[in-house]
């Protein structure tokens, strides 16, 4: 049987993972954090791109559009929060228009063929709330909104539950030929031979590839900030609001999240220190300002958190996917936006290939459907009394801000690639994403983890080594 290593466990890696559970080999998923969904997967807008603003014949292109068509279909499957809410560019300028009939020319030679210019008034007909400065939009109803982490969950899930093993705190350290195979050395000295490795690694995709290979790439961590709004911010839109794009992406958004919340962002900045999280007021003061452009009633006083996420921009200025020369690694490098569209046609693709270089057989077995947690918060009073019957850990709410209950808490520890800490409890139920932060719930969980995990209350963190929430016990 064939070994394949994945390197990272982001949406590009979990969802590859997937789809090579489709063959007959053993596939190994190595990530350095203690979880899926902690680098650039956990914190982008969450946009399902329509496919209109990539370059025409790029790989970005391609795969935009075809990932974009398979939400539907996919999000039932593994179940996860997936709506199209459609998008809008906004033009404010009436000497602009030639950008938005530029945008629409590329999404018709892209096969984008939904795409129109509408008026400003036909824009404030739907989305009231929008600028009256707005002069015109290029609309976009196949665009849609995706929990990114919800759904890297999902497709980790379905990899595991069909053979795919997951290994985390495994920083690797280099990529080397043994042989007709490679070695993967991680920084505690674990290595792993693989007959193909799959190069993941997000920001840090350059140098796994330049450690074994002439050709060389860079990659630019860009930096975005973004602002969280609660949702009694959510009547502001039901659409996504783009302002016209410019060469350092596509400006400043107002998006609606699949669970009611509104998100403002992100800002653009290039910087060199690829772990580099921090927000800063200037970075989040652009982020409101020139949000309050395309929706003026914005309030701060509706905003519950803030953060930054890093794109994995490559000097290549396209997606790098394919062969690593005459290397068996496969190179998934400068997946930026609109990676998380194209991820799952990227997906298909790299397996295909993968599969056909190592002439692998079909996995009889597969299972290509994973069901999600619970949600209590979505029920109706017959299926929660029904619940509660069958499990009356779904009676105790831990959460009050988003409705979460014990049931669901303990569920999403207990499950393939289950969560370990507060940070990984709260992606798979949202328990703390509420507007009080944590505030209230986040002693009721720390004690729920510890207690499913065996561990005790010293040991759980929020976000893995280094983030312990009690420091010692009062004797």
């Amino acid at each position: 049987m064939s070994d394949i290593i994945i390197i990272g466990a982001g949406v590009i890696g979990c969802s590859i993972a997937r789809e090579l559970s489709r063959y007959d080999a053993k596939v190994t998923v190595l990530e350095k954090a203690n979880d899926v969904a902690c680098g650039t997967s956990k914190a982008n807008s969450g946009v399902v791109h329509g496919g209109f603003d990539a370059k025409p014949g790029t790989l970005k292109a391609k795969f935009n559009v075809a990932g974009n068509a398979m939400f539907d279909k996919l999000s039932k499957e593994l179940d996860f929060p997936f709506r199209r809410n459609g998008a809008y560019v906004l033009c404010f300028d009436d000497d602009k228009w030639d950008g938005l009939k530029k945008l629409y020319d590329q999404g018709m030679e892209n096969g984008v063929l939904d795409v129109k210019v509408v008026t400003g008034d036909e824009v404030r007909q739907r989305e009231p709330y929008v600028s009256k400065e707005v002069k015109g939009a290029l609309w976009c109803p196949s665009s849609g909104i995706v929990s990114p982490y919800e759904m890297t969950i999902a497709y980790a899930e379905n990899a595991a539950d069909n053979g795919v093993k997951f290994v985390f705190e495994k920083k690797v350290a280099s990529v080397a030929q043994n042989g007709r195979k490679l070695r993967v050395v991680c920084e505690d000295g674990d290595c792993y031979d693989a007959d193909v490795v799959v190069n993941c690694a997000g920001l840090y995709s350059d140098e796994l590839n330049n450690s074994l290979c002439e050709k060389k790439y860079k990659i630019v961590p860009r930096k975005g900030e973004y602002m969280l709004l609660d949702k009694t911010a959510g009547y502001l839109t039901g659409t996504t609001l783009f302002q016209l794009p410019t060469a350092m992406g596509k400006g400043i958004l107002v998006v609606p999240s699949v669970h009611g919340n509104i998100l403002l962002g992100p800002t653009a900045v290039d910087i060199e220190d690829k772990d580099c999280k921090d927000t800063t007021y200037d970075g989040l003061a652009e982020a409101f300002e020139k949000a309050c452009i395309t929706v003026p009633s914005l309030t701060k006083k509706q905003v519950i958190t803030q953060f930054t996420g890093l794109r994995a921009h490559a000097d290549a200025g396209d997606f790098v996917i394919g062969w690593a020369e005459d290397k068996p690694m496969y190179n998934l490098v400068g997946i930026e936006s609109p990676g998380l569209t194209a991820a799952p046609a990227i997906a298909v693709h790299a397996a295909k290939e993968i599969s056909s270089r190592l002439s692998l057989k079909e996995n009889p077995s597969f299972n290509p459907v994973r069901k999600g947690i619970p949600c209590f918060a979505t029920m109706t009073e017959k299926e929660r009394a029904e619940i509660i019957k069958k499990n009356p850990l779904y009676g105790r709410i831990v959460c009050r801000c988003e409705v979460v209950t014990e049931g669901e808490i303990v569920d999403s520890i207990n499950r393939p690639v289950g969560a370990k800490d507060l940070d990984g409890v709260k992606r798979r139920t949202r328990a703390g994403m509420g507007r009080c932060q944590s505030g209230f719930c986040s002693e009721r969980v720390m004690e729920i983890i510890a207690r499913e995990r065996g561990i005790d209350m010293t040991e759980v963190t929020k976000s893995g080594k280094g983030s312990e929430i009690i420091v010692g016990r009062v004797e």
